[in-house]
């Protein structure tokens, strides 16, 4: 029932693979109207839980029945959706597609709020957009300071969770005391973080590894349970700037959330989360914009040291040169870095380029 004709300057149908190298949103006519179940965000009263990401099962497509569709690609194999009951996901050199997504003003509005961009742009209420922006900077910054360690790691920045994992002997950290190991002390101080290639001692180090460790395990315990890990009040406080953001900004973020979801229901792709903003507090972001679920701390990279073309690269080398890589963003950089590494961009401007991708993914077009 749905003609090809329609996107045939944006897909190649003798292929199951994107070829052009940019994509345009605006070909993707017709976005099916959508209300994510898990994220009504425009209601008064509702549990923490419904703010979180939980993938549904993947829906039909026309032409397909729902249990155990399948199709067969050109190579000849087998490509089918991912049952519900998968016992694990595959293996990193399974994966046939990855979505490289931009966070800030691709998959939340952040930035643009302070800076009065978005109001701007879309006619909303600039003194409350602000309002908004630095709101959500506070508690960005104060869960990153007070639960993830940044007052000890913002000069010891890494591009990826594991970075420094080698420098980790395994000890139990259950009653390990942060606090008074001596990581700050002038002998230790972050300062050895920079330049390149200066580190601390390994004993130095090993602290070091061990707070990234635990970071590591506070993501993967509070990801679905962010008002746990901010007790109250706080939690009462975030739910509040949750809902009155989603009303700002016209539920941007439920609708990245459905292309997150459906991304993540089929059985060989994956998303993956490369930003400019420093580990720690995308981290913080990630948790707070009830984004823990969509991405598994294994699979956000932070491009503030070396570049997102450096970041692009390790991906790449990650999932191999088997598995197609689409971008998924707003801004220059990884349009070029995309362009040039010949592979196909999507531009998100605004909340209808999230409705158009979800669309294509819908319709197995991307």
């Amino acid at each position: 029932s749905y003609s090809q004709s329609q996107y045939p300057p944006y897909y190649n149908y003798n292929s199951p693979y994107l070829t052009s190298n940019n994509i345009s949103p605006a070909a993707i006519t017709a976005p099916l109207a959508y209300q994510h179940p898990e994220h009504p965000v425009m209601l008064p009263n509702h549990s923490p839980e419904q703010f979180y990401y939980h993938p549904p099962p993947s829906p039909p497509t026309p032409g397909k029945e729902e249990g155990v569709s399948a199709r067969r690609g050109s190579d000849g194999k087998l490509r089918g959706r991912k049952r519900v009951s998968d016992p694990a996901p595959p293996l990193d050199s399974d994966i046939e597609r990855v979505f490289i997504w931009d966070l800030d003003e691709t998959i939340i509005i952040f930035h643009s709020l302070l800076t009065g961009t978005f109001s701007s742009r879309f006619g909303k209420d600039s003194s409350k957009a602000v309002s908004l922006g630095l709101w959500m900077e506070e508690m960005i910054f104060n869960l990153a300071d007070s639960r993830l360690f940044f007052n000890d790691l913002e000069e010891c920045d890494q591009v990826h969770i594991d970075d420094v994992a080698s420098d980790d002997n395994g000890q139990d950290l259950s009653t390990y005391n942060f606090g008074s190991d001596g990581f700050q002390s002038p002998a230790g101080a972050g300062s050895l973080c920079l330049g390149s290639g200066v580190h601390g001692g390994v004993d130095w180090m090993r602290k070091l590894a061990f707070r990234y460790r635990r970071v590591k395990e506070i993501y993967n315990t509070y990801k679905n349970n962010v008002g746990g890990l901010l007790g109250s009040p706080k939690r009462e406080e975030w739910l509040q700037l949750r809902r009155e953001m989603e009303v700002l900004t016209d539920l941007w973020l439920t609708h990245a959330l459905k292309a997150l979801a459906l991304i993540n229901s089929r059985p060989n792709c994956v998303n993956v989360l490369v930003t400019t903003t420093q580990l720690i507090p995308a981290l913080s972001k990630v948790l707070l914009y009830g984004l823990g679920s969509a991405f598994p701390i294994e699979n956000i990279y932070s491009a503030t040291k070396t570049g997102k073309e450096s970041c692009f690269e390790r991906v790449a080398q990650r999932f191999g040169r088997r598995a197609v890589y689409v971008v998924i963003g707003d801004g220059a950089e990884e349009e070029t870095v995309a362009k040039k590494k010949n592979m196909p961009f999507w531009r998100v401007s605004c909340r209808a380029d999230l409705e158009a991708l979800s669309h294509a993914l819908e319709l197995d077009y991307l």
